[in-house]
């Protein structure tokens, strides 16, 4: 029959026995009881404490174990494995063992290896706590908000923002290693533990910051890791102590934003460029550990050469080329085409296009280089100068109308100017150049040519003669000659003049309308009426002449007073003037 589970099992050899009482050596009532009570006294104050057990036998996945009571206790063989690793008994060996109950239901002692172990750390981690002393444990789980943690036996919690000084992406390969943790919480009552690695981590760069800061001197070249990335530069750790890695001294070459080359968690060999101890701020330099590329620019890139570049930034003012790592030459918007004028420079070049550049300037203090891409090109401007010559003419498409003149299209796709104040010979400008739209076919004459400014002057009104050479070639100053009125102004009135320059335009000022200051009326004239005046004046580089009416009637008195006497020969000045009337009336008959 098999036997009860509450019996022993037949020790192996070696092993600790427990002998049966026989009915010769059975003990005496008294004393069977004292050693009930010692037994079963003993027995129950051991349950919720820690004892000594040895293994029996390793049967399936559990070892059976004997801790001196009437039956023996299983435990499950994965309770006595180190984490990740396989447990190694053998029967025989001697362990500590929780004892939660003196039976369970089937007769054997309730036995766990676990809550042993777990005893005998938080007696341990109590101790360490409370000195605030580091202890070694191996993170081996996830769980919400951070990851579970083996304290040689006692479980803890290792919240995600305590892993690391900085956020860690992949907390894989510290798992299944030792690690030490400073505890930050205890709580026995309810077995809750919290540790951070990050606290012991900061005591350590606190240690290093001050030894670092102690012995930190310019121009140290020094190992760091990227810690943060601003648009101004990057924050580098230096082991307990930041420097700031400033965008322009990352590299030689032109760099837009620090994430262009660097990354959060980047080891970077850097050198301290600047150190006040007082303030402890550190400036950082990477480019400072490379050569200079400037050295020698002079000599490689001459003004006039001509050589091939990629463009590396585009801007409102112009484009960088890069042509080589480290060198890069500015093309300013006006050096960008001989003939696109006031176009954005991204709509002439585009990022990472290669291009034909001309070396313009170099000023080495400043770092900068000068560079031209239309000067690759024949200048539009040179050729029409030497195709062309002024006084000739040509037809183009009117390409703009502004307030000050035409923009003709000529061939080289230039365009030349025609001020307002050479559309007509007649008209004002602003009144000329309302006959004119856009698109409009015009013929024009070369008035100058000026290839440096890129200006090329037009004429239209010079397609013809001008009719004020006419005024000059068939009056002059003193004729008297007949006037239409053509406008009355308050300071006198504009009149046109026939004859041979019919149709040009002249001005009798208001105090020459008349001898008589009474006389002298714009409103006694009307607009159409003929008037007979005297060029008092013509003025070519104004365009203008000047009449007088009240000179033509002094310079008649005049003649009057010299044909027909005086006032002392007894005749009256109505004698001298009637008599000078009727001998022109005579005439005209």
């Amino acid at each position: 029959m098999a036997r009860s589970a509450t019996q022993k099992r037949a020790a192996p050899e070696g092993a600790s026995k427990n002998t049966t009482p026989t009915a010769a050596n059975a003990p005496k009532a008294g004393e069977f009881a004292a050693m009930l009570e010692e037994t079963f006294g003993k027995s129950g104050s051991l349950e919720g404490k820690v004892v000594q057990g040895t293994i029996v036998s390793i049967e399936n996945d559990f070892v059976l174990i004997d801790v001196g009571l009437k039956s023996e206790g299983r435990i499950p063989l994965r309770e006595f494995a180190l984490a990740g690793q396989p447990p190694e008994l053998k029967v025989g060996d001697t362990v500590e063992v929780f004892l939660e109950r003196m039976e369970n239901r089937d007769g054997e002692a309730m036995l766990s290896r676990e809550k042993a172990k777990r005893e005998e750390s938080w007696t341990v981690l109590q101790k360490s706590f409370d000195t605030a002393a580091h202890v070694t444990g191996i993170i081996f789980g996830r769980v919400k908000g951070g990851f579970t943690v083996d304290l040689g036996g006692a479980q803890a919690f290792l919240p995600g923002s305590q892993v690391d000084i900085r956020p860690v992406r992949d907390i894989t390969p510290l798992m299944g290693t030792p690690q030490p943790f400073q505890i930050l919480k205890m709580d026995r009552a309810r077995g809750n533990i919290v540790v951070s690695r990050r606290a012991v981590l900061e005591e350590s760069r606190a240690e290093a910051r001050t030894e670092l800061v102690a012995n930190l001197k310019e121009g140290q070249v020094l190992q760091g890791v990227v810690k943060n990335i601003t648009d101004y530069g990057a924050f580098v750790d230096l082991g307990g102590v930041d420097g700031l890695l400033h965008v322009t001294d990352i590299a030689w070459k032109r760099i837009n934003h620090p994430s262009e080359v660097l990354q959060i968690g980047q080891p970077v060999n850097v050198q301290v460029i600047r150190f006040n101890s007082e303030t402890q701020r550190i400036s950082l330099g990477m480019k400072q550990l490379e050569s200079d590329p400037w050295e020698g620019v002079v000599a490689k890139y001459p003004v006039g050469l001509k050589m091939k570049g990629r463009v590396t930034n585009i801007t409102d003012y112009g484009a960088f080329v890069e042509l080589e790592p480290g060198i890069e030459g500015l093309v300013h918007v006006s050096e960008m085409s001989w003939t696109k004028k006031n176009v954005h420079p991204g709509k002439i070049v585009s990022t990472s296009q290669e291009v034909e550049v001309v070396v313009l300037d170099i000023d080495m203090a400043k770092r900068r280089i000068s560079l031209g891409i239309k000067q690759c090109s024949e200048n539009p401007w040179a050729q029409f100068k030497a195709g062309h010559t002024i006084g000739s003419t040509l037809s183009g498409e009117i390409r703009n109308i502004t307030e000050f003149g035409l923009f003709v299209g000529l061939p080289g796709d230039i365009d030349g100017m025609v001020h307002m104040s050479d559309i007509s010979w007649g008209k004002p400008g602003e009144e000329a150049i309302t006959a004119y739209q856009k698109g409009q076919n015009v013929e024009v004459k070369i008035l100058d040519i000026d290839a440096e400014k890129e200006r090329i002057s037009l004429g239209i009104k010079q397609l013809t003669a001008d009719p004020f050479e006419s005024v000059s070639v068939g009056f002059k100053k003193g004729d008297i000659v007949t006037c239409t009125v053509s406008a009355i102004q308050e300071g006198g009135i504009e009149v046109t003049l026939g004859g041979e320059a019919s149709g040009f335009a002249g001005f009798i000022k208001r105090s020459d309308l008349a001898r008589e200051r009474s006389e002298q009326k714009p409103d006694r004239f009307a607009v159409g009426e003929k008037v007979d005046a005297k060029i008092t004046n013509i003025d070519k580089g104004t365009r203008k002449v000047t009449l007088s009416i009240k000179a033509r009637e002094t310079d008649e008195e005049k003649q009057a007073m010299a044909e027909y006497g005086s006032s002392d020969s007894g005749a009256s000045l109505g004698d001298i003037l009637g008599a000078a009337i009727k001998k022109a009336q005579k005439k005209e008959d």
